[in-house]
């Protein structure tokens, strides 16, 4: 949405910019280039290295943190090279009612939050989304991949890959709201109460026990508290 109305407003004097990173399932690149595609947007991949930092693979608290650092550092200098003026993120009101230290790295850079500014909050930006006529309006939330490991457990590309991978299992599965939360050999899947039923058909479940364990979980649970976001903050 912030992209799409940048685009709107500035045309050419806008770019959008992902950051693809082992935290990102493959899906969502994809999908992000895609709909640049779609929009006409000017449009740049960029590779971040929050995995070569020490104090990310840690996985504390900042984690969140030492992320922004490694993004806005890279794309500061992109907007100077452009002639841009700001450098902007998709941080709404809601954002601020949760537990988000990566607002506080780009607060330190003097990124700004236009939908914030806007005193925009999720509920708003889909409704505004949907009027705009874009395709990600009913969009489920998709933070990044670290947010499905405990605090204080390392993080690493491998548990990535392996997250990534049970997660599009439960994809193919035909479910569209949903984690996979790590516990190193416990898979501990976060589905809608809806969705419970289909994830305990019998063969639904044998596929997705088979699928998991071949990532190396020794065990595949359902948790009956049903989807959270953020349930590991």
């Amino acid at each position: 949405f912030l992209a799409a109305t940048a685009h709107d407003v500035l045309g050419e004097q806008s770019l959008a910019v992902t950051a693809s990173s082992p935290s990102m399932a493959p899906s969502e690149l994809e999908q992000a280039t895609a709909l640049a595609q779609e929009l006409g947007l000017r449009h740049r991949v960029i590779e971040t290295q929050e995995f070569s930092n020490p104090q990310y693979l840690a996985n504390g608290p900042r984690r969140c943190y030492f992320c922004k650092v490694e993004l806005y550092t890279r794309l500061q200098p992109i907007a100077a090279e452009e002639g841009l003026t700001w450098v902007a993120s998709g941080t709404n009101v809601d954002d601020l009612s949760d537990y988000r230290p990566g607002i506080k790295a780009g607060q330190e850079r003097g990124v700004r939050n236009p939908m914030v500014e806007a005193n925009l909050t999720k509920e708003n930006i889909r409704t505004l989304s949907q009027l705009r006529h874009l395709s990600t309006w009913d969009k489920p939330a998709q933070p990044c991949l670290s947010s499905r490991v405990p605090f204080g457990m390392p993080v690493s590309v491998e548990v990535m890959r392996r997250i990534a991978q049970a997660e599009a299992f439960l994809k193919e599965s035909g479910l569209r709201q949903f984690r996979v939360r790590h516990h190193e050999t416990i898979a501990r899947i976060e589905a809608e109460p809806k969705d419970m039923a289909l994830l305990l058909q019998p063969e639904v479940s044998a596929r997705l026990i088979t699928d998991m364990q071949a990532l190396g979980y020794l065990y595949v649970t359902l948790d009956l508290a049903g989807f959270r976001t953020g349930s590991l903050n």
